[in-house]
C-alpha cells in the first residue's frame, strides 16, 4: 500500500477521537458574572433587611452583594465551551466538583445552597448586632433575598444591617451616598472569609455602577486579575474592617483606607 495511503489510513481513528473528545463532556463548569443586588432596598417588592425591636433609619446609597452565574450541575461541558471561556475575561472555566458537590443531585444541591444563604443570613444578623452591642433578644432582623444561594453575601447583609441602624455612627450613611458592591462570608463573631469568583464579581460590580468593592484579604490578588478601569479595591477581614475602611472613604481619609 502506497505511504500516502497509509497515513490517511491511520488519519482516519485519530481524526475520529479528536472529534469525540470534542463532544465529550467533560468536568468542568464554566462561569461568568452574576446579578447583583442593593441590600438597602427592596428584592420583588420587599425590603431585603427588615429590622423590629429598635429605631431604622433611612439610607441613601447601595450596598450591592454580587453573585456568579455557572452552568448548572447536570449542563455538559465540551471541549469548544472550555476553549472559547479560556480565552475570555468575563468567563473562567472551574472544576465542577469546586462549585457543585459530587453525587448530589441538582435539588439536593439547590437545597445546600438555600441552606448556607440562611445560615449566612442568621450569621450576619448576630454579628451585626454584635459589633452595635444590641441584644438580639430585643432587636430582630429578618433577610429576605429570592432566588440567591451560597454564603457569600453574609458581609453585605451585615453591612446593611449596621447601616440602616447606625450609618456611620454620625448621622450619615456608612455608604457616603455612593454604590457599594462586594463579597466576602461572615461569622458571627466579624470575621470576613474567602469566596472565590471574584474576579467576575468585580465585573458585575462595575457593570451595575459601583465604583468600591469591599473584597476578603485572602483573595486580593484574584480580584485584581481582571479589575474593570475606575474600580476602588479595598480588602477587609472582618466587618470592623468594613465599617472602618467605608467610614474613612465617606470622610476623604486616605490614608486610613487599606488597598490591596
Amino acid at each position: 500500500m502506497p505511504r500516502s495511503r497509509v497515513l490517511a489510513a491511520c488519519a482516519v481513528p485519530v481524526v475520529a477521537l479528536v472529534a469525540v473528545a470534542g463532544l465529550a463532556p467533560l468536568p468542568f463548569a464554566i462561569a461568568q458574572p452574576g446579578t447583583t443586588a442593593d441590600v438597602l432596598g427592596k428584592d420583588k417588592g420587599r425590603e431585603v433587611i427588615t429590622i423590629t425591636g429598635a429605631p431604622v433609619r433611612p439610607t441613601t446609597g447601595e450596598l450591592r452583594m454580587t453573585t456568579i452565574l455557572a452552568t448548572g450541575p447536570g449542563t455538559d461541558v465540551d471541549l469548544a465551551d472550555v476553549a472559547d471561556a479560556w480565552f475570555r475575561t468575563d468567563r473562567a472555566v472551574l472544576p465542577h466538583d469546586s462549585v457543585y458537590p459530587p453525587g448530589k443531585s441538582d435539588a439536593e444541591i439547590e437545597r445546600r445552597n438555600l441552606g448556607q444563604m440562611k445560615e449566612s443570613q442568621d450569621a450576619a444578623a448576630v454579628a451585626a448586632l454584635n459589633y452595635l452591642k444590641l441584644d438580639p433578644a430585643k432587636v430582630k432582623v429578618e433577610l429576605h433575598l429570592a432566588d440567591v444561594g451560597g454564603p457569600s453575601a453574609g458581609l453585605l447583609f451585615a453591612l446593611g444591617v449596621v447601616d440602616k441602624l447606625d450609618g456611620d455612627g454620625d448621622g450619615g450613611d456608612l455608604t457616603g451616598g455612593k454604590t457599594v458592591a462586594g463579597t466576602g462570608t461572615i461569622a458571627p463573631d466579624g470575621k470576613v472569609g474567602a469566596v472565590g469568583g471574584v474576579s467576575l464579581k468585580t465585573q458585575a460590580a462595575a457593570r451595575d455602577g459601583a465604583t468600591v468593592f469591599l473584597v476578603p484579604k485572602d483573595e486580593c490578588s484574584d480580584a485584581e486579575a481582571e479589575l474593570p478601569d475606575g474600580m476602588r479595591l479595598v480588602p477587609v477581614a472582618s466587618l470592623s474592617d468594613a465599617i472602618g475602611a467605608l467610614r474613612a472613604l465617606e470622610q476623604g481619609q486616605e490614608s486610613k483606607v487599606p488597598s490591596c
